[in-house]
């Protein structure tokens, strides 16, 4: 057993308050489990690694699960003696019971839409007859089991309305079964289908769907990698044995393979891609019998995914020759990219695309802040649509006969609200607005540029109450993700409520590696420009600490999967940074990452120990696992579950056991394993309010700061 002293123990009310004084709260023993190592190296270009842990990678066998179970019971025997740890969780509980409504969506003669009422671990979907009608509860996700972690994991209406099919995740697995009801009398029919995964529902009219799925692979699911995904057609009332595959093929197999059909019910529309960038496209006409599948794109260097189709013309999105996209359209009958025409061209700004009412909706990101422009058809710009205030807005989509939508408004600091857009007209009216336990009116958001290692200038948007002193002793949360051109937009987060009216911070800086700005912004950080998605947050954290807004013992790095490795690298490479980390689902192991379920999928952003021996070097060269040595570590919470099968636990598990092994500070690094959890998705409103409430305490105690703040 390896015995380190932490800051855990609360005793006397009374030693609290004078340790507090002194920004510190008292000690206690820790005994960490026995991290057994054995004796596995592997080869990398001539070059072995030890890799101790590989044991960890078995996530069925008695070994790990006995780990599992001895980790977190130090975990939860040190999170049991922080004395704020119930009244934070408390005070979660009571500003997240409020309710909670999605917009509505017209199929058939009903209005459908989710509804929490406040704590249910799982949105209901509920429906009414026309705007007035009396609610009627349609499908209960909370009934499909006992404790809430079997939820909805995608859901699709015939456009009549008629029939309905939803997928179901257990315990947050990627692996879906998909159920067929019948949406008048709310009875299942016979078919089911088992095990599809990353998939959509898509129907053909009412005679059956497409859906996508892996073959099974060998070994655990949960962790045997998946690499060959196909697209099916299933019949109504046959069996699943009897659905036909529509495209994939062992001999060249793809990665992740998705379907659309269009709104028109007449073509089907296929990505097929070997990475989360670049796609191959191809359309099929299902209106007549053995239509062959005709290729549009048939590389995947480029973005393309197809908007609509009206009078034989189709509208893609495309970042083809634009890195911040554009729409454009070409005839059914000339379907490569060369014959491609603008319709919305590139600008300076990134974009994205939705349709509704026969109008297209370019929503732009201007620094992270959301801009909505309508269009016709032709391209010609109709409006800028008035949003409610700076922030991120979505949902700009309905159907062609509608013209009405419903769109979302958030910021940091508002909470998420729904509007009734006339297309016609342009005016917006309120539809709901949530009754949070929040004044936006105590608090403010402000958007500041700071300057990376290179130069480069980096946005970051920093929330707290009005009046901060800027004293360098404000607990300060620093959250960062930087990849798969994913962009972090303001949004409005119950949890952080809770953090910021105990005087927190809460920075979020859109580093390279996201979208903010395109694919260009993208791409430098990527593969052997990886780093700099490090340095702009490391630049981050030294921008808020030269500001004023925090010091070294106020900062928590916190982030999930891209983000976890984020946070890992950057604790690694300066440990003083920071005081506390939060490590999330991360991708920790960058030498075997693409060996597990669809990490191979996450290569054009990596790229891989396998590559070449330069890609190689640079991955071993800031791999979070690999780059532990002897040194004081901040204080660290890494978290995860046991049914992750998107970063499978052993990233974290190989981490937390080689940084216990390594550390020679006083801070406490533990791991907190969720069980019958997965990546994220699905998680139940108990359980993420009981991890919320855990990362709070661990942070605020490990800081010196009690909750509620004196």
């Amino acid at each position: 057993m390896k015995t380190n002293k932490i800051l855990a123990m609360a005793i006397g009310s009374s030693l609290v308050l004078s340790c507090q004084q002194e920004n510190k709260f008292p000690t206690i023993e820790v005994d960490y489990p026995e991290n057994t190592k054995i004796d596995h190296v592997d080869t990398y270009w001539g070059e072995t690694v030890a890799d101790p842990y590989r044991w960890m990678e078995d996530d069925y066998a008695e070994e790990t699960k006995a780990w599992v179970v001895a980790q977190n019971e130090v975990t939860f025997g040190y999170l049991e003696q922080i004395p704020f740890r119930e009244a934070i969780r408390k005070r979660l509980e009571e500003v997240w019971n409020y309710e909670k409504l999605s917009a509505p969506t017209t199929y058939g003669d009903y209005q459908y839409y989710y509804k929490n009422d406040g704590l249910q671990n799982q949105s209901i979907l509920y429906r009414k007859s026309g705007p007035d009608g009396e609610e009627e509860l349609f499908l209960d996700p909370n009934k499909l089991s006992e404790d809430g972690t079997t939820s909805l994991g995608g859901a699709s209406f015939t456009k009549d309305g008629e029939l309905f099919a939803y997928a179901v995740s257990v315990a947050g697995s990627d692996w879906r079964d998909i159920y067929v009801m019948d949406s008048k009398s709310k009875d299942l029919l016979d078919d089911k289908i088992v095990d599809a995964k990353f998939t959509g529902i898509e129907w053909k009219g009412t005679e059956g769907f497409f859906y996508s799925t892996y073959d099974k692979p060998d070994g655990s699911k949960l962790s045997a990698l998946t690499n060959n995904h196909k697209l099916y057609y299933h019949k109504l009332g046959t069996n699943q044995s009897d659905d036909v595959l529509v495209f994939g093929d062992d001999e060249s197999p793809r990665r992740y393979v998705g379907a659309s059909v269009t709104e028109d019910g007449k073509y089907l529309v296929i990505s097929a891609a070997n990475s989360t960038t670049g796609n191959e496209l191809y359309i099929q006409d299902i209106t007549k019998a053995f239509s062959p599948i005709v290729p549009m794109v048939s590389d995947m260097e480029s973005t393309h995914y197809v908007v609509d189709h009206q009078d034989g013309e189709l509208f893609i999105f495309t970042n083809l020759n634009a890195p911040n996209n554009k729409l454009v359209k070409t005839s059914i009958d000339a379907l490569p990219p060369q014959y491609w025409n603008d319709v919305i061209p590139e600008t300076e700004n990134v974009m994205d695309i939705s349709k509704g009412w026969g109008k297209f909706f370019a929503t732009y990101l201007k620094d992270a802040v959301t801009e909505v422009q309508q269009f016709d058809y032709t391209g010609k710009q109709e409006r800028i649509v008035e949003l409610p205030g700076v922030g991120s807005a979505g949902g700009f989509s309905t159907k062609k006969e509608e013209s009405e939508l419903y769109f979302t408004f958030t910021s940091y600091i508002t909470p998420g609200s729904i509007y009734r857009y006339d297309i016609a007209t342009g005016k917006s009216e309120l539809y709901n607005r949530p009754l949070v336990k929040f004044d936006p009116e105590q608090f403010e958001s402000q958007q500041v540029f700071y300057t990376s290692k290179d130069g480069t200038k980096i946005p970051m948007i920093i929330t707290h109450k009005k009046g901060l002193k800027k004293d360098g002793k404000n607990p300060t949360i620093l959250y960062g993700y930087g990849g798969f051109g994913v962009s972090l937009t303001p949004s409005f987060s119950i949890a952080n409520t809770v953090w910021l009216e105990n005087g927190g911070i809460f920075a979020v800086p859109n580093i390279r590696g996201g979208g903010e700005y395109g694919e260009n912004w993208h791409l430098a950080g990527t593969k052997m420009k990886k780093q700099n998605v490090f340095d702009d947050f490391i630049a981050a954290g030294e921008y808020l600490i030269s500001e004023g807004y925090t010091s070294s013992d106020y900062l928590a790095l916190r982030g999930g999967s891209n983000g976890g490795l984020l946070v890992g690298a950057v604790m690694t490479q300066r440990p003083e940074l920071a005081k506390v980390t939060f490590p999330a689902v991360g991708v920790l192991d960058m030498l075997r990452y693409h060996q597990f379920t669809a990490g191979a999928g996450w290569a054009y952003d990596y790229g891989t120990a396998d590559d070449n021996e330069e890609m190689y070097k640079y991955l071993k060269g800031y791999s979070p696992l690999h780059n532990l040595k002897p040194a004081a570590y901040p204080a660290t919470m890494v978290t995860t579950a046991d049914h992750d099968d998107r970063v499978v636990p052993a990233h974290s598990f190989k981490f937390a056991a080689t940084l216990q092994n390594a550390h020679q500070g006083e801070n406490p690094v533990l791991i907190r394993i969720e069980t019958n959890a997965g990546h994220g998705a699905g998680k139940p409103t108990a359980m993420q309010i009981a991890e919320i409430a855990d990362i709070f305490a661990f942070g605020l105690y490990n800081m010196g700061i009690e909750y509620p703040r004196k």
